[in-house]
Parts: structure tokens; C-alpha cells; sequence
């Protein structure tokens, strides 16, 4: 069984890359696109570098955004991954209906995408890579161990807080960018890994829950929070705090009362490597797609050539890459005035939000 990855190899990170491995040790050969493919590549020019017909086609979520043409006309079942769909939610919904099956990393978001028309969105939660985290240490000398984004506006009451963690407590460098390995050394030795969700989605636990609790740190979160909808449990897996006060208090009581800790870590531990992993996930997603039997779900297939090229036109547009984008406008306004009206004012949006973003990088640069 073939699975081919609509990225190059060299795109893989965290999640994407989790999966490729899980992947492989099913026995699963994986496949991906050549260093020079363009984003807009016709599919056939993909497929015909393989050596057997691939089982299915995902599309990760990668920095380099590929949207093959012909996408909708072959016969091979495709996929798309969204890390976020509480990002760009309305676009997303949009873009989904190229694919024919919609992996949602977050809880609570299939009912939107199938009252949007699309009949087949499957939600796989975030997960770990076990081998990362086979061994951690018996020592943790770090009170708190964090990782993640903290700069930007969406992040205001994150950074707040670890700013105040990192006054009274021991930890990390947390204001940087870590890699994968970095990150499972740091949570394997922190006692605590406290998750402050984003301003714009603060239920969100992300990636984090999974992987300090594989490390066997004590995972304590804000709540109202998402987690409780993966079946874990307040005081039994994780600790919830509903303020920062309360997050303070908890810091301080479980660093004072280590066996209480290491109960509630050992819990939400077991439970995520027995529920939780990048294995697991892969075994489900293969398990969906080939009880199927190679059927095809996706409403694009029934559109209009018109309406497919405005919905890729979008997804270039908001990936920053104009250049396809403006090409599919050109096919558009050969056959669609309408249609062209339309792409073309999404496209002007992304020239005008590229500007704003080059403009906001020479003033930051020259203060």
C-alpha cells in the first residue's frame, strides 16, 4: 500500500511528519512530491513518478502549499489534514470540498463542515510520536517546562502568564522555537507543563497535552478547555484552572506534593500512550479509508470546472502563492465573468495583504 503526500519530503514537521512515520511502521510505503513541483502541478505529472497506484492522496499542511490540478478527477481517494480548523474556518470549509475525506485535529467541528455540504469529515485529535518519550527521566529538574508560540497578538495572556511563571519558577528557554527531539528532552524532564490556550481560541491544548503528557509531566490547563471531549478527566489525567491565580496555586501545590503529581502524570501518561499516538491514528485513518471500499466523497466532483478553480484560487491566495492564484483567475475569466469578478477580488485582497505584511517588515526593520 502507497500513500502519496501532496508535499515534498523536506516539508515535514511535527504532525505531518508523526504520521509519515506511523505510516512506515505499519509497512505503509510513503510517497511525495519532487523538490521542483510547482504548487499547482497537474496531478498526472505526480502520479506517473510512482511505481504502483497509491491507496490515497493527503494533503498535509505544510509551508509549501500543493493543490494539484485535476485534483477532483481522479480516482484515487484524497484527504486533507487541518492542525486548526477554528482558523479560517469559512476557508477551510471551502477548500475541503476538493477532497473527499476532511481529518480534523480538533474536537467539535464535524457538524459545521457537513451542514457546509461536505459529506465525510473525521475528526483524529492531536496526537504523540511514543518513541520520543520512551524514557523519561527520574530527575526533573525544571519546575515548568514550556513549548510553543508566545509572540503576536494572539498569544497576549500566554505570554502574560509565563512571563509571571518564569519570575517565581525553574524553566526552559521557553521565548524560542525548539525542535521535535528538543521538546520531548525538555518535557521529560519538567515536573509541570501549564497549557494558556491562544486569546483568539482559548479551549484549545493542542499538540501540547499529548506530549507532556507522554513525558510524564503534570499537564495543568485553563479551562473551560477541549480536552475534556478526548476523554480525559479533571484531577484523574490532568488538572484544569480556571484563573491565574489559580494556576500559581496549583504550580505551587503540586511542586510542594510530588506523590499527588506523579499519580495524576502516571494516569494522563498511560492513557496517552495507550490512546493517543501517531500509531494510533494511522491504524484509524487507514481503517476509515478502506472501509469505504474507494468510494468518493468529495462535492467538487460534481461542480463545475469554473467553481473548482475559484475554490484553488482561494486556497493560493491565502497561502501567499499570487502567482498560482493568478493563474487559475486567467482559466476562470476565459468562461466565467461572474467567476472571475469574484476570484479576482480575493486575489486583490492577498496582493493587498502581501503589501501590508512587506511594509510592516521594512518599518520593523528600519526602527
Amino acid at each position: 500500500m502507497t500513500i502519496l503526500f501532496l508535499c515534498r519530503e523536506q516539508d515535514l514537521l511535527r504532525e505531518p511528519l508523526g504520521y509519515v512515520r506511523a505510516f512506515r511502521r505499519r509497512g505503509i510505503q510513503t510517497a511525495f512530491a519532487a523538490d521542483g513541483c510547482s504548487p499547482n502541478e497537474q496531478i498526472d505529472r505526480l502520479l506517473e513518478r510512482l511505481r504502483e497506484k497509491p491507496a490515497l492522496i493527503i494533503q498535509p499542511e505544510t509551508d509549501f502549499p500543493l493543490c494539484p490540478r485535476g485534483l477532483t478527477e481522479t480516482e484515487i481517494p484524497t484527504a486533507c489534514f487541518y492542525h486548526d480548523p477554528y482558523a479560517y474556518l469559512h476557508r477551510r470549509i471551502r477548500w475541503s470540498m476538493l477532497f473527499d475525506y476532511v481529518f480534523l485535529f480538533h474536537p467539535g467541528f464535524e457538524d459545521v463542515f457537513r451542514q457546509a455540504g461536505h459529506a465525510n469529515p473525521v475528526t483524529i485529535t492531536h496526537a504523540v510520536d511514543a518513541d520520543f518519550f520512551l524514557s523519561p527521566a527520574e530527575e526533573r529538574p525544571l519546575n515548568i517546562g514550556w513549548i510553543g508560540r508566545s509572540a503576536g497578538p494572539t498569544y497576549e495572556t500566554r505570554r502574560r502568564i509565563l512571563e509571571m511563571l518564569a519570575a517565581r519558577f525553574r524553566m526552559n528557554e521557553w521565548t524560542r522555537l525548539h525542535t521535535y527531539e528538543e521538546m520531548a528532552r525538555i518535557y521529560c524532564t519538567s515536573k509541570l507543563v501549564v497549557n494558556v490556550g491562544r486569546d483568539d481560541y482559548p479551549v484549545d491544548v493542542s499538540l501540547r497535552f499529548a506530549e507532556a503528557m507522554a513525558a510524564g509531566a503534570l499537564f495543568i490547563t485553563m479551562l473551560p478547555s477541549e480536552i475534556g471531549q478526548l476523554g480525559f478527566q479533571d484531577g484523574v489525567h490532568f488538572v484544569g484552572v480556571r484563573s491565574e491565580a489559580e494556576i500559581l496555586e496549583s504550580v505551587r501545590y503540586y511542586l510542594d506534593h510530588e506523590a499527588e503529581r506523579r499519580h495524576i502524570a502516571d494516569a494522563g501518561r498511560e492513557k496517552v500512550l495507550r490512546e493517543h499516538t501517531y500509531d494510533c491514528r494511522a491504524e484509524d485513518l487507514v481503517r476509515t479509508v478502506e472501509s469505504n471500499n474507494g468510494k468518493l466523497f468529495a462535492p467538487a466532483r460534481d461542480w463545475p470546472e469554473e467553481r473548482v478553480r475559484l475554490s484553488r484560487l482561494d486556497y493560493f491566495a491565502a497561502n501567499a502563492r499570487l502567482d498560482c492564484a493568478y493563474s487559475e483567475l486567467v482559466e476562470i475569466a476565459k468562461d466565467d465573468l461572474r467567476g472571475a469578478v469574484s476570484g479576482g477580488a480575493l486575489l486583490a485582497r492577498a496582493f493587498a495583504a502581501k503589501a501590508r505584511s512587506q511594509f510592516t517588515s521594512l518599518w520593523q526593520r528600519s526602527c
